[in-house]
């Protein structure tokens, strides 16, 4: 088992910054991909942005690519998401994920389908 425990979140006006932190712990050793995903309120929960554990390769949404910065640090087993000219439509849940199978397909970086851990979320909401 993989544990998840998520900070950062809050209320900023629209242009601002905020930055979200996810730690790991447990069975750390079994985590091959980490992921922020995002659900606003009658949405279905969507893709963010994902990084490889090992090679630390990362991938971005469409929506926040060249906005949102998502890094690690696989000595603390954390995972950061640095949000920057936040926007309104970026409020939602955001929710840390962890993948601990191997995939050969970048498919599973961006699909829920590729993790088996879940944080518990934590509010970001954007004023306009």
């Amino acid at each position: 088992q993989v544990q998840l425990v998520e900070s950062g979140g809050g209320l900023v006006q629209a242009g601002g910054s905020l930055r979200l932190s996810c730690a790991a712990s447990g069975r750390t050793f079994s985590i091959k991909r980490m992921g922020w995903f995002r659900q606003a309120p009658g949405k279905e929960r969507e893709f963010v942005a994902a990084i490889t554990w090992s090679g630390g390769s990362t991938y971005y949404a469409d929506s926040v690519k060249g906005r949102f910065t998502i890094s690690r640090d696989n000595a603390k087993n954390t995972v950061w998401l640095q949000m920057n000219s936040l926007k309104p439509e970026d409020t939602a849940v955001y929710y840390c994920a962890v993948g601990s199978r191997y995939y050969s397909s970048s498919y599973y970086l961006q699909s829920d389908t590729g993790y088996d851990y879940w944080g518990q979320g934590t509010q970001v909401t954007v004023s306009s």
